[in-house]
Order: C-alpha cells, then sequence, then structure tokens
C-alpha cells in the first residue's frame, strides 16, 4: 500500500513523544534536515534530540509525533522560554504524508496550540528560514504574523539559519 492512499487504519494520530520513539523521530529529523533541506547537521549537533524530555517536555513545553499505525510521520515541539512564551521547534514531516490529504502538519500544529492554552501559553514564537516558502504560507493560514527578530523575547533561541519570525499570539 503507498502513502498516497489512505485507510482507516493509516489515519494521523498524533501522540506525545515517548522514548521509543527516539530513533524514529530522530532520523526523520535529520534525515529532512540533510537530504532535503541541504543543511550540513547531524544528530550530534543537535544535543536537544537527545534530550527531549530535558529539553522540551518541561514546564509549558512539550514535543509530539505524528502517526500512522506505529510509524513515526512527523514531529512538532514546544520549547517553554519562559514569561507564558514559548518557541515552536522541529516541526518536522515526512514527504509523503504532507498535504491536505493527510493533515499530517496541521493535526501536530493543532496538537500544539492546544497544549499551549491548555499551559497559559501567552504567545508562541517561531524562526524559519526564507526559502522555505510553503511553510510560511503554512504557518500564515494558520494565524501566525511575521515579525522582526528584535520583536523576538530575549529568551528566544536562534538557530543560526533562521531568517524570518512569527508569533502566534493566543489571548
Amino acid at each position: 500500500m503507498s502513502a498516497q492512499t489512505t485507510s482507516p487504519d493509516l489515519r494521523i494520530q498524533v501522540a506525545p513523544y515517548r522514548h521509543e520513539h527516539f530513533n524514529a523521530a530522530t532520523s526523520l529529523i535529520v534525515s529532512i534536515q540533510r537530504d532535503e533541506f541541504g543543511f550540513d547537521i547531524d544528530l550530534a549537533r543537535q544535543p536537544d534530540l537527545s534530550e527531549i524530555p530535558a529539553f522540551y517536555q518541561q514546564g509549558a513545553g512539550n514535543f509530539w509525533v505524528a502517526l500512522t499505525g506505529s510509524k513515526v510521520v512527523g514531529t512538532i515541539a514546544l520549547k517553554d522560554i519562559g514569561e507564558r512564551f514559548v518557541a515552536l521547534r522541529k516541526m518536522f514531516v515526512a514527504a509523503d504524508y504532507r498535504g491536505a490529504e493527510w493533515g499530517a502538519a496541521a493535526k501536530l500544529l493543532d496538537a500544539a496550540t492546544h497544549w499551549a492554552r491548555q499551559q497559559n501559553v501567552r504567545s508562541i514564537f517561531l524562526g524559519t528560514t526564507e526559502k522555505f516558502r510553503a511553510a510560511h504560507r503554512f504557518y500564515e493560514k494558520h494565524g501566525f504574523r511575521q515579525i522582526d527578530k528584535t520583536s523576538l523575547p530575549a529568551s528566544f533561541l536562534f538557530m543560526p539559519v533562521d531568517t524570518r519570525f512569527y508569533r502566534l499570539d493566543l489571548e
């Protein structure tokens, strides 16, 4: 069965990250970063991924995986950066599971924003690069607005590749 054939047992489910997701989630993230985006990066240079519970699943933060059956096909994280703010990070969806047919990205973002509201988060911030135009459209469609880098909280974790920034106010 191809990934494009949707059957009731292969719908996308979003679940909080558990240790048994480690290999699949980190492999997905690194492969997209390297193979699709052309970044010279590996797991060793992303210490946050080696310590997902300690880094992300603290305070108002969390980390989720999108699953079809038991297969990890997407990830998203919120990092608590204080003052009732979180940073959206590690949003990746396998190429075969992108688009409205699967809705993996939307389901991941919905889970994260629902969680953030439950945690009384005021705003979600994110950074991305200029070349990810589909991501820009996706975030804008879901209520994020582009902001200047100077408008980010001092506690925001900058990634060297990020040149475009967004904010979603939840209050």
